[in-house]
């Protein structure tokens, strides 16, 4: 279960306590990701992300920040994506109000010296490379590319080179103000903690956060662009993703669409792994998953194969694709699929930061914000019907895309293996 209240700056304070545990996850949402941005400053979210940790006025270095999470055994992150940040801080009940300290210094007190950015320009290009050296995660950014083309939600959340190199204190500054407001936040408290601790924390350490919301991201536009998107790279696997544009995340088949990823590759017992990895024995890794927006959305398989056997991946991955759009899903795949959802959200609620992005993130984002029963309440309402009607509409051969990155040298050939 979850409780919202506000402070008096309209920003949502929201706790989502549980049993069973002794820590304390403080997360804030920030409708601040990779979205929002425009060409000129492609990647300054995430660079903001990073920078926030280098001190404020209490903690006014990186090393006072982490000193202060380690002394007491916390842990703390943050992430960009592309509708949203957060900045998470986890502990023992007890030191809750340190992690509250820590987080509102930074969000609130952040002063981006020029030195630290200096500093940072570098890690940030050699995160950059890092991802363009792991095949699997880049792969997932070139599908993003290939979908939606030259626009915020086909571009890199990590940005470009050139804004990298060229951000300064005051672009920092400037959208800090513009998108970390009351309006545009959310604080949740989620684990050994109630209502009225959580409510008080938050006018104590966050009340002091003030503005409006400045300018909101643009609707995702129709991308007509190639269907491949090939990599020649020396590496050891040839990694793929094929998959089409999906729904959106405020879609009434949103939960058909999460069911239908179940029950192609989203689990060791789905379609894909049975078929693809156990009886063919193509490949290590395979998966089917969803990425969720609030107007659009993807479905996709990823792999990872041998060079040599490439093209009979993509076969195979495709033939199960045409096979459901074709015949659908039965009703003992879709109560397994309900199930194994089921179950892994209610393992994930065991543990405070897991349990603070699932009721966090719905605050931030959606209309309303679904507790646990009403969320199984949808998976359960969902119908085979349902299911093979989407599928049929979502999977068929000319919304297919592809992106491979490997030794493979000619797209014409992956042109043919996906629209013959």
């Amino acid at each position: 279960m979850y409780s919202l209240q506000r402070l008096s700056s309209g920003l949502p304070v929201l706790t989502a306590p549980t049993d069973g545990t002794s820590a304390v996850t403080v997360l804030v949402f920030a409708g601040a990701g990779s979205r929002y941005e425009i060409q000129k400053n492609r990647g300054i979210s995430h660079f903001l992300e990073h920078m926030f940790f280098k001190g404020g006025k209490k903690y006014t270095n990186a090393a006072a920040v982490s000193m202060a999470i380690d002394s007491v055994g916390g842990d703390f992150n943050a992430f960009t994506g592309k509708e949203y940040a957060g900045y998470y801080v986890k502990v023992a009940a007890e030191k809750v109000e340190l992690a509250c300290d820590v987080l509102s210094d930074m969000l609130q007190n952040a002063t981006f010296p020029p030195e630290e950015i200096e500093k940072e320009r570098g890690v940030i290009i050699e995160e950059y490379r890092m991802y363009q050296d792991t095949p699997m995660y880049q792969a997932g950014w070139d599908f993003e590319t290939l979908v939606f083309g030259d626009q915020p939600l086909g571009w890199d959340t990590i940005g470009t080179e050139e804004v990298i190199r060229s951000v300064t204190h005051d672009d920092f500054m400037n959208h800090k103000n513009e998108l970390y407001t009351p309006d545009n936040l959310v604080v949740t408290f989620a684990g050994k903690i109630d209502e009225s601790r959580a409510m008080q924390l938050g006018k104590d350490f966050f009340g002091g956060i003030k503005g409006k919301k400045v300018g909101a991201f643009d609707p995702v536009k129709k991308h007509e662009g190639k269907r491949i998107s090939l990599t020649t790279k020396q590496t050891e696997q040839a990694h793929l993703v094929l998959g089409v544009e999906g729904i959106s995340a405020l879609d009434p088949d949103q939960f058909a669409q999460k069911l239908l990823s179940v029950i192609l590759g989203g689990s060791m017992s789905s379609r894909m792994f049975l078929r693809i990895r156990e009886k063919r024995g193509l490949c290590y890794y395979i998966s089917t998953a969803t990425d969720n927006y609030m107007d659009t959305g993807l479905l996709s398989t990823r792999a990872g194969v041998d060079q040599s056997r490439l093209h009979e991946a993509i076969s195979a991955i495709r033939h199960e694709y045409e096979e459901c759009a074709k015949d659908g899903v039965t009703e003992a795949e879709l109560r397994r699929a309900k199930d194994f959802l089921k179950g892994k959200i209610t393992l994930s609620m065991e543990d405070s930061e897991e349990r603070a992005h699932f009721f966090g993130k719905q605050q931030l984002l959606y209309p309303a914000v679904r507790d646990l029963p009403m969320y199984f309440e949808e998976i359960e309402k969902v119908t085979v019907s349902q299911i093979n009607k989407l599928a049929a509409k979502l999977l068929q051969t000319d919304r297919l895309r592809l992106v491979v990155i490997g030794k493979e040298n000619g797209e014409k050939k992956l042109e043919e293996l996906i629209m013959a």
